[in-house]
């Protein structure tokens, strides 16, 4: 009798967290807005107040009325690139980080909210390739790089981006054979509290390296998402509301195809994800319980902070490049200039 009033107790609950799960999942949709269809955006952020979002041919937009208005604050430079990562400190200081070989990967610094931006940093490498930043504080930071002489380029500044120095190849494992990293998102590289770090990478392998000493010494871990081809493997990772360590990817060529595509690290180990695997994720932000992972055909969503996972059934059927969250605001960006903003009650 017990043991059966506890069994009905555990369906109606089971039944009740689906229904709300049910409410909540019709209540949640972009509010969607194409700012410039010439451009692809790959890299958002947000600072107090202001949403920050940048992309192709020097494109950065910024809006301070949640996504209603966006003002053109895009770089006039010599150099022109796209921007794929941006880290913001205030409503007023950003950085954001251009790609591409030798001298078009670049860092840009603004402390006027984009009215003004000055160049910081530029790759005098040939063979270099920026792919992600990513900062612990206004002072502190990484930045990630294609590897060169057989080894990620990680470099760390004290100082704002001022200055760069390499970390020692030897505190890096050697790049395995055909890897490759991706700047698909701005989420490539990202970092954590007490000087936690971590990148992701791809090609014929997926890994994930970590560090926890601000990026002096690093370790390399095999992930189990997509591994098959040159374009496979890790392309972004995120920590939930818990700081719990997730990794996505998949293959941009094969964007719709069903691969593993998430996994997250619990009870020291990489354990995949069930998400349906509904093709290639490059980014996800929780608020809460509440996670999106999106890639640019389709979008997830997951109510108890990324265990399980559903189709955000948009009206819009939209995905995106890339995902920022703070307070209760989801920002994403992607193809087309698109930008979707999702307001998350707490």
């Amino acid at each position: 009798m017990i043991k059966n009033l506890c069994l009905s107790a555990c369906i109606i609950s089971a039944c009740f967290t689906a229904h709300a799960h049910n409410t909540q999942l019709n209540m949640i949709d972009w509010q969607f807005n194409s700012i410039n269809k010439k451009v692809s955006l790959r890299g958002s952020a947000i600072s107090d107040n202001t949403l920050w979002v940048a992309g192709s041919n020097n494109t950065v937009f910024i809006s301070s009325n949640n996504g209603k208005t966006w003002l053109d604050r895009s770089i006039k430079s010599d150099i022109k690139t796209g921007f794929r990562d941006i880290a913001v400190f205030n409503d007023k200081s950003a950085i954001v980080m251009g790609i591409g070989n030798g001298a078009q990967s670049i860092l840009f610094k603004t402390q006027d909210a984009g009215i003004t931006w000055q160049k910081l940093y530029q790759n005098q490498d040939e063979t270099g390739f920026f792919d992600s930043i990513a900062f612990w504080d206004e002072n502190n930071g990484l930045l990630m790089g294609d590897p060169v002489d057989g080894f990620y380029v990680i470099k760390r500044t004290e100082d704002g981006g001022k200055t760069w120095n390499r970390i020692k190849q030897n505190n890096i494992p050697k790049m395995l054979e055909n890897e490759s990293a991706f700047a698909a998102s701005g989420n490539t590289l990202i970092v954590g509290d007490d000087g936690k770090a971590w990148f992701t990478t791809g090609g014929s392998s997926a890994s994930v390296y970590s560090s926890d000493n601000f990026g002096q010494t690093w370790q390399r871990t095999s992930v189990p998402l997509h591994q098959q081809t040159p374009t496979s493997g890790g392309y972004a990772l995120a920590l939930n509301a818990q700081k719990q360590l997730f990794v996505m990817g998949g293959d941009y060529l094969k964007r719709e195809d069903n691969y593993k595509n998430l996994a997250t690290f619990k009870g020291n180990k990489w354990l995949n994800v069930d998400n349906n695997q509904r093709g290639l994720r490059t980014a996800m932000a929780c608020i809460n319980n509440t996670c999106i992972a999106t890639g640019k055909l389709s979008s997830d969503i997951s109510f108890d902070h990324g265990l399980n996972w559903q189709p955000l059934n948009s009206k819009t059927k939209q995905g995106f490049y890339t995902l920022a969250s703070d307070k209760n605001i989801i920002l994403a960006a992607g193809a087309d200039g698109s930008v979707g903003i999702i307001n998350i009650d707490k």
